[in-house]
């Protein structure tokens, strides 16, 4: 999404006449930019010095499946509610799900650039004139709980990054007699891009954008907010985002008809050319045959403004603090299994702080705590099955030692709560569920996550020289195209590293399908000579890249088939996001009955982001501490938690 990364819509509008205020009705409101559909401060609830709640029924006995983000989340939360019987099974031999750090270099202990093959630029839903960590988002309050260093992150367009490169249609856009790369250069955050094909779709974008964020920012949080967001839905729900791009702008917002922003009026010519380079922070293309209001929102409630890049728990030269278990050789789980340690770099360290940083309420992490009780935490564990049982509990059955064949053993335990976060397509082909009838577990809810659709997105990470940022002037530092490769980024974390990186290709939905065929080396080859070719081809640039890769050391992730994800995250097609808003509504209105929790992006209508993670995660905790009556704390009540909205 390149063409629009340069203004910031969300954190700007402030200036503009958003609400700066909180509803007079309800203190615990969100306030713009933030997501639309439950207009609610989790982070206000979170950080309380006592947390969500104080349990009443500490020995609940609660199971977590997956210790991906979400997973984490909850079993933090509940244990800093006071909870203590909480088991976490996860299926691999490591923590954190789809946020995936990998070393750049695996033959060495010391700190090195890391590849963010999953999540890799964090929203903090801040405004223009606050630091990241001061947003009002629970990736806010976690980065600033333990310490986490921040960076812009390097979008293409935008001004992190020193130029920005766009090669369309063998270089003939921009009008020159012979193929060229188009240079974006916007130090002041300001300057359109170059060319007046490329400004023309850039101001068509514009001037949706910036009308429908106008409208937005004034009403959200307001006692008019949920009948102006159920007319966008109304409007758009049934729109792709291809339409959307060619439907008719409107001159002027109607207050008549709150939820009418027209489109964006281009052309097929720019629409073609709007499919390339997009709204923010890559290629949209890809998204084009999805529900329009899922680049809607991420475009105008802050998922894609002032993205930033997570360094770790690190000092400035980018060395770990000195945290729990850092130096231990390997970690275990409660049956003695090792799994990952953690290393504090990157977006990982998130993951690592939440399973390994003490708690102040209790003392103890809830690594700690897991490892006190023989089933506190299970790794390499597959669940097969959920079986509801007559005494209202629900069993819990695990393949343990998954990935050992010759020593599986079938397992199960029994557990008040079960709190599912895994993605939808797992669950529907990997766990049995039983005797859940139609009271606890509707068809409705079934059918919604059988059918979801789960989006693949493959990503080439490799080493890249130093002297690329520090000493070439020619190649730009951000690179977008209609070729296979699409999107490429380099950037920087420290000058202590010994290598900075480079995205090689980062690719989604069917431009990431269509790389499926190639073997991991043969896809990085490929992206290199593709990339060279590009450049050299390129009569302003005519300079290889590859001399700057350790192309032997790349590192290719593809999420489709990764057996412990399916899908790098969910998206709805057009006319399908109620049942996606159906699966948020699952906890308050059925899990009290079933005892089941469906939890985490995956039931979420915001795909591909760390923050449904963390709010399915609390919103979980909530309805767990609701049924059974812990006491919550900062005067919150359940009539100040706002419903989703269905359509009547």
């Amino acid at each position: 999404m390149t063409i629009g990364s340069s203004y910031n819509y969300p954190s700007y509008v402030s200036r503009d006449g958003a609400r700066t205020k909180r509803s007079t009705a309800n203190k615990w409101a969100a306030r713009f930019p933030n997501p639309p559909d439950l207009c609610f401060d989790y982070r206000m609830l979170v950080e309380q010095e006592n947390g969500i709640a104080r349990a009443t029924d500490p020995q609940h006995s609660i199971c977590i499946i997956g210790a991906g983000v979400t997973g984490l989340t909850a079993a933090r939360e509940l244990y800093r509610c006071g909870f203590t019987n909480i088991t976490l099974i996860e299926q691999s031999r490591r923590i954190g799900g789809r946020h995936l750090t990998v070393p750049g270099s695996r033959n060495s202990t010391a700190a090195h650039t890391p590849f963010e093959m999953g999540a890799m630029r964090m929203p903090f839903f801040n405004r223009a004139d606050e630091a990241p960590t001061e947003g009002r988002s629970l990736m806010a309050y976690y980065a600033k709980t333990f310490d986490l260093v921040l960076s812009d992150f390097a979008n293409p367009g935008s001004q992190w990054v020193s130029s920005t490169g766009i090669y369309l249609r063998e270089g003939s856009v921009g009008g020159g007699s012979a193929p060229q790369m188009l240079i974006w250069k916007n130090q002041d955050g300001l300057t359109p891009p170059p060319g007046e094909e490329l400004q023309k779709v850039y101001a068509k974008w514009k001037a949706f954008a910036d009308r429908m964020t106008r409208h937005v920012a004034e009403v959200y949080a307001s006692p008019e907010w949920e009948a102006m967001w159920a007319a966008i839905v109304d409007k758009y729900q049934s729109v792709s985002f291809r339409d959307l791009v060619s439907m008719p702008a409107l001159q002027a917002w109607d207050r008549g008809s709150p939820g009418d922003f027209g489109g964006m009026g281009m052309s097929a010519e720019e629409s073609a050319i709007f499919y390339a380079i997009g709204i923010g922070d890559g290629s949209w293309g890809a998204f084009y045959d999805v529900c329009s209001l899922y680049p809607l929102r991420t475009a105008i409630f802050g998922f894609s403004s002032q993205l930033q890049l997570i360094h770790g728990r690190v000092d400035p030269k980018g060395d770990p603090l000195d945290s729990p278990h850092l130096n231990s050789e390997a970690v275990f789980d409660s049956m003695g299994l090792s799994f990952d340690r953690p290393r504090y770099v990157g977006l990982a360290a998130l993951d690592e702080c939440l399973m390994f940083m003490d708690i102040d309420q209790t003392g103890k992490s809830v690594y700690e705590n897991s490892r006190e009780r023989n089933n506190g935490l299970l790794t390499d564990s597959s669940v097969t099955k959920l079986k509801k049982l007559s005494n209202q509990k629900i069993r819990v059955y695990f393949n343990w030692k998954h990935s050992q064949p010759e020593q599986t053993q079938e397992r199960f335990d029994d557990f008040d709560s079960v709190i599912v976060t895994l993605p939808s397509w797992l669950i529907e082909t990997r766990i049995k569920l039983e005797n859940f009838n139609q009271e606890m577990l509707p068809f409705e809810t079934i059918n919604a996550y059988k059918t979801a659709h789960w989006e693949t997105s493959c990503k080439v990470f490799a080493p890249l020289k130093k002297s690329f940022l520090s000493k070439n002037t020619k190649i730009p530092q951000v690179i977008v195209t209609d070729s296979f490769i699409h999107d490429v980024y380099t950037y920087r974390y420290n000058d202590n590293y010994s290598y900075d990186c480079i995205l090689l290709s980062y690719t989604w939905e069917d431009d990431a399908t269509k790389l499926a065929t190639f073997t991991d080396k043969e896809l990085v080859s490929r992206c290199a000579k593709e990339l060279d070719r590009i450049l050299m081809n390129a009569t302003n640039i005519q300079e290889r890249i590859s001399p700057y890769i350790g192309i032997d050391q790349a590192v290719v992730q593809r999420w489709i088939t990764d057996k412990n994800a399916l899908g790098c995250a969910k998206l709805y097609r057009p006319g399908t996001y109620y049942d996606a808003v159906g699966l948020m509504k699952y906890n308050r209105d059925y899990a009290h009955i079933s005892g089941l929790y469906l939890s985490g992006e995956s039931f979420s209508v915001d795909a591909g982001w760390t923050e449904p993670c963390f709010r399915g995660a609390i919103d979980a905790v909530i309805h767990i501490c609701n049924k059974t009556a812990a006491t919550f704390n900062g005067g919150f009540s359940m009539s100040d938690y706002p419903h989703y909205q269905l359509k009547t």
